[in-house]
């Protein structure tokens, strides 16, 4: 008979205890999986939402505020800023490319964003199916939201006032959608894993048709003139810099000699992750306690094992087993323990992940998945499986260190 054999047949007989130590071992590595999993996916997200935008300007008010709103898409804009004081801003040299935003309005809570051919190619995206807009009220969708909507090309669809709300076909009775001013769609763009999946995209000029609900915009020359005679509001300028020393002044210059902020996502998202990773530090912190707590009731039980298992271990001594087989016993059983805990501990994670991913993803439209492999996971499999061979080191070597013939006179 084997240690392993012997060790099974040990863990069998006290079930209950085998289970419950498994069981919170387990929830002590799911809970750090899945917390990991989470902000793992969230970081790569974010920075592939941010990468090409060195700063973003917008009306005053919180910096966060503005990058969420303007960048992730996730949160209410500031408010809006004049063409006309921007474009004394976005002149400057130290600007190598500024792409405007328009918000306020939603599809089936899809953000409707307009702006300008080079927010594509912020994010490297390409039209997958039909074209782009080439004048007013003509627009295309991101995958996810031809995914999500089932719309076509060719269809007409309205949107919506604000960002909460849902919009509906042209010919609906939602009294919320700018019914009057439907949507053609005429292009679906490519999957890129980035924001401009989740938005409606269209003209600066389709926003200010409708929200002026001026009919002068008749065709696409008039409108793109019209754009430039003052009077109209964006929401937000997205910047790239023209040198790297741009860093150093321009934010300062848009600050203080204009009534625009500027804010720079790569700061705001270290802020939004110090503020949130108090509360990040501690899930882990509890989950590694967790573990911690589970070790020790490994080392309990199998101390428990070795002390009712005083005679079979001498009886094995006395029918040849090794010292180094006893000790084994007790080894296989910590280990068979950790190993057990830790497979249970991944599954329960990566099912939190997906978890967590649905919730995010039906209320913010952030992908995240639990149907993916982070790097740390493989330190967490192993500071568990270790915690166990260690809880089972002291009870190992008491079974090595027991004579036979001490133990038969004890007992």
């Amino acid at each position: 008979m084997t240690a392993c054999t012997l060790a099974s047949a040990y863990l069998r007989e006290r079930l209950l205890a085998t289970f419950l130590n498994i069981l919170l071992l387990s929830l002590g590595v799911g809970a750090i999986i899945a917390l990991i999993l989470t902000l793992t996916q969230a970081e790569q997200r974010m920075e592939r939402d941010t990468a090409g935008i060195d700063l973003v300007i917008g009306a005053k008010g919180s910096p966060l505020q503005l990058i969420l709103s303007s960048v992730f898409q996730v949160d209410i804009p500031t408010g809006n800023i004049g063409l006309e004081e921007a474009a004394t801003i976005i002149a400057l040299p130290q600007v190598k490319r500024a792409v405007p935003l328009a918000l306020g309005d939603s599809y089936k809570t899809f953000p409707i964003v307009g702006t300008t051919p080079d927010y594509l190619h912020l994010y490297a995206a390409s039209v997958q199916s039909g074209r782009l807009w080439e004048k007013p009220l003509e627009a295309v969708v991101g995958a996810e939201v031809a995914k999500a909507t089932q719309l076509r090309v060719g269809q007409s669809f309205a949107g919506a006032h604000g960002l909460g709300t849902s919009g509906g076909l042209a010919n609906g009775n939602n009294s919320d959608a700018h019914a009057d001013h439907p949507y053609q769609l005429v292009g679906i763009l490519g999957t890129t894993g980035t924001v401009i999946d989740r938005l409606v995209l269209t003209s600066l000029e389709s926003i200010w048709l409708i929200h002026d609900h001026n009919d002068e915009y008749e065709d696409t020359k008039k409108a793109t003139q019209e754009t430039h005679k003052g009077g109209h509001e964006v929401t937000a300028y997205l910047i790239e810099y023209a040198t790297p020393l741009a860093a150093a002044s321009f934010p300062r210059r848009v600050n203080a000699s204009s009534s625009m902020q500027a804010a720079a996502p790569a700061m705001e998202t270290a802020r939004l992750f110090a503020l949130i990773g108090v509360g990040i530090t501690t899930l882990k912190v509890f989950a590694a306690i967790m573990m911690v707590c589970a070790g020790l009731g490994i080392f309990i039980g199998l101390m428990n094992t070795l002390n009712d298992r005083q005679a079979d271990l001498a009886l094995l001594r006395i029918l040849g087993a090794s010292r180094s087989t006893v000790c084994l016993t007790i080894m296989a059983q910590g280990f068979a323990l950790g190993l057990a805990g830790v497979i249970l501990g991944v599954a329960l994670g990566h099912a939190g992940g997906e978890w967590m991913g649905f919730v995010i993803g039906k209320t913010h439209r952030i992908p995240l998945t639990g149907w993916t492999w982070a790097n740390e996971e493989w330190w967490i499999i192993a500071a568990a499986i270790g915690l166990s061979m260690i809880a089972a080191l002291f009870p190992a070597w008491r079974a090595y260190r027991d004579a036979v013939p001490e133990t038969l006179n004890r007992l």
